[in-house]
């Protein structure tokens, strides 16, 4: 059930620009929707957050509102799905947006930013894995390193987004407003797994210039996405 959020009058300029830890900006998944009346403030929070260096704000539309009227451009059932795995792994039974994931393992409402301040610092700490990115020739390399054995199931996943789009709404709960939008997921692939016991060393194609994410996170309880690990963009 979607939560009724107070308007958004604190600007993320609270804490500043904290600097990132050793294994990269934080990673804060926005599951959200076009459709839902409650989610243009944590749309403008995440849109603020874009302009961080410490953090990696990400847009994942969801599709389960679309029924009400009007079917958002960006939904991918995905991305719903990636986010009931979230719920499994954290014993909910419900989804619902606007929700703000951080860093795997924090769940908050998608426009409490002291809450998501928060969360960002918590986990700021190092974690001992690192992983880095670079593309050349229509590759990206993707290395890491880490002094400790890493969980079964731990995944190296690489995402591509959009960094701004403005979208007219017609129809639905936003009909009339236009709204835009920061960081919207275009594409989320695991590439492939690591254990930790030797150095990581991926190389797969890419093409385009959409910006990208490497997520290094380990599996969760039920099978869901757990901890982050580390993170590297390019954007």
């Amino acid at each position: 059930m979607r939560q009724i959020l107070a308007s958004l009058s604190v600007a993320i300029t609270m804490m500043g620009a904290a600097p990132a830890s050793a294994e990269g900006p934080v990673v804060i998944e926005l599951y959200t929707s076009q459709g839902c009346s409650s989610c243009p403030p944590a749309d403008a929070l995440l849109h603020d957050l874009a302009d961080r260096d410490d953090v990696i704000p990400l847009a994942l539309h969801v599709d389960y509102w679309d029924y009400i009227g009007w079917a958002d451009s960006f939904a991918d059932p995905r991305h719903t799905v990636r986010q009931q795995g979230y719920a499994a792994a954290a014993g909910h039974n419900t989804i619902y947006t606007p929700q703000m994931v951080i860093a795997g393992q924090t769940h908050v409402i998608g426009a409490k930013p002291m809450q998501v301040a928060d969360a960002i610092k918590a986990h700021q700490a190092p974690t001992g894995v690192a992983v880095d990115a670079a593309v050349a020739g229509g590759a990206l390399t993707i290395t890491g390193t880490t002094e400790q054995a890493l969980p079964a199931g731990t995944t190296v996943q690489v995402v591509r987004f959009s960094a701004r789009e403005t979208v007219d709404i017609q129809r639905g709960e936003n009909a009339g407003r236009t709204l835009e939008y920061a960081n919207i997921v275009t594409d989320w692939q695991t590439v492939g797994e690591w254990s930790g016991a030797d150095s990581l060393q991926l190389s797969i194609p890419v093409q385009g210039d959409a910006p990208i994410v490497v997520i290094v996170q380990q599996e969760g309880a039920a099978n869901g996405p757990g901890a982050v690990l580390a993170t590297a963009v390019l954007r």
